[in-house]
């Protein structure tokens, strides 16, 4: 059994690396990780300070998307995109800001805008959507099948991204009882 666990422990780290992400380029404590299908939720703790992540990272093998809250703000969660790059960034930049569209299945088209950022030291480039009603595409994402997602990065050149929804329902819900139990 020790061998087992210790191969388990050596399997798992490089994969709550992987699901971390990097929230901006600081390194987080990575902790309470749960798989849920193809989403896994998480807690990224530093010193008091701890965020809340349901993630999806199989859908693509270099971009993570995730459903983000911190304790202290659970009511206003954020959606984020990471996107490997080749090298670290030299600089903390917005770069752009881009009409962006969500929708899951046939489900309402969730429309908003999309800040493209990067943070200096970090190998990443982020996504953060600014959508209203973010707690009806929650919903929809927690019964739906497929996230569909297209940025303009320009007038005629959109970007799209679709992510496989299973298990969401089940990383989101975690993500809001863990933050919220934060709270009481």
């Amino acid at each position: 059994m020790p061998c087992l666990s210790r191969f388990a422990a050596s399997l798992l780290l490089p994969l709550c690396l992987l699901l971390a992400g990097a929230a901006s380029a600081t390194d987080y404590n990575i902790g309470d990780v749960r798989a849920h299908g193809g989403w896994h939720s998480l807690v990224l703790s530093l010193g008091e300070e701890r965020h809340f992540r349901a993630i999806d990272q199989q859908s693509y093998s270099d971009a993570i998307f995730s459903v983000n809250a911190s304790a202290g703000a659970c009511d206003l969660p954020w959606l984020e995109l990471r996107v490997e790059l080749a090298e670290n960034q030299a600089r903390s930049a917005t770069v752009n800001r881009v009409p962006a569209d969500l929708r899951v299945d046939q489900a309402t088209i969730h429309s908003g805008s999309a800040a493209f950022i990067t943070e200096r030291g970090d190998k990443g480039f982020y996504v953060r959507f600014a959508l209203p009603d973010l707690e009806l595409l929650f919903e929809e994402m927690a019964n739906g099948k497929l996230l569909r997602l297209r940025m303009m990065r320009s007038e005629d050149d959109p970007w799209f991204m679709v992510f496989d929804l299973a298990g969401a329902g089940e990383a989101i819900e975690r993500l809001h009882r863990l933050c919220n139990a934060t709270e009481r």
